[in-house]
């Protein structure tokens, strides 16, 4: 029986359990996921404790993004037994399995481990949507992103570099050693670029 972290009341994440529950039989159109790593984001945080947008009824298993392998297809020939993927969902994640449709799920880039794949999408999603669409940032726009030692702030800092931006990096005191280290890289190598374009 596959297990799940499974939310029957709104409030901490130290309610949450792990629980054995019922396998989804899957309908036409469907892929069985084996989850191999699940991304923690704010917006699971949010949905345990009943301060989300999206409410999904109790009991419910929380995660809206995870990397793993097919292991099983219904009718769908874009998906097969065995490819690595990372999965998008609204919720149910923290599982060792999911039920999805394809357009719930992206292959995962061979240069990705599981854990890479289970933390790229809502934050390389988010800051995307935040610099193209919002800003619709240009080359030589100067960015700062606030924050960047999360998953979000890190994903801006790449995408800013990316896109052509000078990236000015502010993260706190409290952010992790690596945090700390992946944006002053990407700092100085935008400063770097910040200097030459003065010359």
């Amino acid at each position: 029986m596959p297990r799940a972290v499974v939310c029957r009341e709104l409030g901490a994440p130290e309610n949450l359990r792990l629980e054995e529950v019922e396998r989804v039989a899957l309908a036409p159109g469907q892929v069985r996921v084996a989850i191999h790593a699940a991304g923690i984001n704010f917006p699971d945080i949010l949905m345990v404790a009943g301060q989300y947008q999206l409410k999904p009824p109790l009991p419910f298993t929380p995660g809206v993004e995870a990397s793993g392998e097919v292991t099983e297809v219904a009718d769908v020939d874009s998906v097969r037994i065995g490819d690595r993927v990372m999965v998008k969902a609204r919720f149910g994640c923290y599982a060792d399995e999911i039920v999805v449709t394809p357009g719930q799920i992206v292959p995962l880039p061979a240069a990705f481990d599981y854990a890479q794949g289970a933390t790229f999408l809502a934050g390389h999603g988010t800051a995307y949507h935040a610099l193209k669409d919002r800003a619709q940032i240009k080359p030589s726009e100067t960015l700062l992103v606030h924050g960047a030692g999360g998953g979000v702030g890190l994903a801006a800092v790449e995408l800013g570099k990316i896109f052509g931006a000078t990236v000015i990096a502010a993260a706190s005191r409290r952010t992790s050693s690596r945090s700390r280290d992946s944006a002053a890289r990407i700092m100085s190598f935008s400063m770097a670029v910040s200097r030459s374009r003065m010359r």
